[in-house]
């Protein structure tokens, strides 16, 4: 069996807390803590040995869909999130003179990846309000929020998408990394990253690793209070079809990103 809890990778007592979570849930479970390295995150979603891991909500309702067995989506107890909601945070430079997201319109977006929903189809979504073509004259895909933070304290940028969760751990830890950085807009609120395990498991056994992982919060509570999640909430496709309507609202207003 396959399982990974590590989509988000920083502050280190994050990633430490994901692991000893991982670890009790798949003692409650009765399965063995395999550590696998993982090449290619779509592979390892769709492999049919897959018993628990994140995905992003966007590929989870596009490329994903029907694929793979939702398990639930946790609830956060964070400054930007709550009641298993998120938002992204779109950030500038802190001595940036701007006031207002129009004012940045011809200028160089980054992106963590283009199937992001923090990153990209949020950003698109609030974007589209404010102009009907593309808003950037320069787009970079940075390979994550960590890497367009890094480049848009360089100069390297003026605007990034942040998943306000990613934010939010590095704000709590008082890191660096946010440092010179100020949160200009918050996006609409979005269904957190979903759990998911492989297509081939029942409703009933996806519910039960769900159980499982929510008895793991409740025993270790120092992991909960480090992950900031409450709980594991039920969740449904339905959920998510918001990001899908976030999609389309941009697209009939013929918004798109241009890059050069």
């Amino acid at each position: 069996m396959t399982s990974d809890l590590s989509m988000y990778l920083a502050p280190a007592r994050v990633l430490q807390a994901q692991d000893a979570w991982l670890q009790r849930i798949l003692e409650i479970l009765g399965e063995r803590h395999e550590r696998k390295p993982i090449v290619d995150p779509v592979s390892h979603w769709l492999s049919p040995d897959l018993l628990l891991s994140q995905t992003c909500g966007y590929p989870f309702v596009t490329s994903l869909r029907g694929k793979v067995r939702l398990i639930g989506r946790p609830s956060y107890e964070l400054a930007h999130g709550s009641g298993g909601d998120h938002c992204s945070l779109l950030l500038c430079r802190a001595d940036s003179p701007v006031t207002d997201l129009a004012d940045l319109q011809g200028s160089h977006g980054l992106i963590n990846a283009r199937d992001s929903n923090s990153g990209m189809n949020l950003l698109r979504h609030t974007l589209a309000g404010i102009s009907d073509r593309g808003f950037f004259s320069k787009l970079t895909f940075t390979g994550s929020h960590r890497e367009s933070m890094r480049r848009l304290k360089k100069g390297e940028g003026d605007l990034a998408s942040i998943d306000s969760v990613t934010y939010d751990y590095l704000a709590r830890d008082h890191s660096e990394e946010i440092d010179g950085l100020r949160v200009l807009v918050r996006s609409v609120r979005s269904p957190c990253l979903p759990y998911i395990t492989s297509i081939r498991r029942t409703a009933t056994q996806a519910e039960s690793i769900r159980r499982a992982m929510n008895e793991a919060l409740s025993q270790l509570p120092e992991i909960s209070r480090d992950l900031a999640i409450r709980e594991v909430l039920p969740a449904s496709e339905a959920d998510y079809e918001c990001l899908l309507e976030y999609e389309r609202s941009a697209v009939n207003r013929g918004f798109s990103f241009v890059s050069s």
